[in-house]
Formats: structure tokens, C-alpha cells, sequence
């Protein structure tokens, strides 16, 4: 007889489901990049332009790449979880982007 916590656990398509979760994030991710270096590159081509530019793309890259593992590890069978790092990282970069994207608008 086992205890109620120790039942072997039916992932389902919840794996499935965050993958595309996952996905989406990215695309909505790449979209506001794309906008962002386009309204930062627009201008005079200043150095603070071309330098807030390359920090976008960095922090694009970055996410790009926590997304992309993460996503890799959702296709096995029983997918490990997120590792605190990778959540710190996903989340930084999403402001990071976010806060970006406010001081192009700006």
C-alpha cells in the first residue's frame, strides 16, 4: 500500500501544454525584441542607440537560450522541473525587455 504523496505521478499533456506556453513566450518575446531594435536603431544611429540595441539583442539572445533548454527538457518522458536559475533568468530577461521597451517608447 502506498501513501497518498508517493503515488507514481501522471504528467498528462500538462508537459505538452508548458511547452507551448513556452513557445508563445519566445514569439511574444521576439516580437517586442524586434520592435524595440527597430524603434532604437530608427534614430540618428547615435552610440546610446547602437549601444541600447546591442543590449536588447543580448537580453533577447539570453532568453532565447533559457526558453530553448527548457523546452528541450519538457520533450522526456517525465521532464525535470525548472531549475531556480533558469526561472531567475527567464524572469530577468522578460523585464529586462519590458523595461527596455518603456525607455524606447520614452
Amino acid at each position: 500500500m502506498t501513501r497518498p504523496g508517493t503515488a507514481a505521478r501522471d504528467a498528462g499533456l500538462q508537459p505538452e501544454r508548458t511547452r507551448l506556453a513556452w513557445r508563445r513566450t519566445t514569439l511574444a518575446c521576439s516580437v517586442t525584441a524586434v520592435l524595440a531594435l527597430r524603434q532604437a536603431l530608427h534614430g540618428s544611429g547615435s552610440p546610446v542607440e547602437v549601444t541600447g540595441a546591442a543590449v536588447i539583442a543580448l537580453v533577447w539572445t539570453a532568453f532565447l537560450w533559457v526558453a530553448h533548454r527548457r523546452i528541450r527538457q519538457l520533450a522526456a518522458a517525465r521532464p525535470a522541473g525548472l531549475a531556480p536559475g533558469a526561472a531567475v533568468g527567464a524572469a530577468a530577461c522578460a523585464v529586462a525587455l519590458a523595461v527596455f521597451a518603456t525607455a524606447v517608447i520614452v
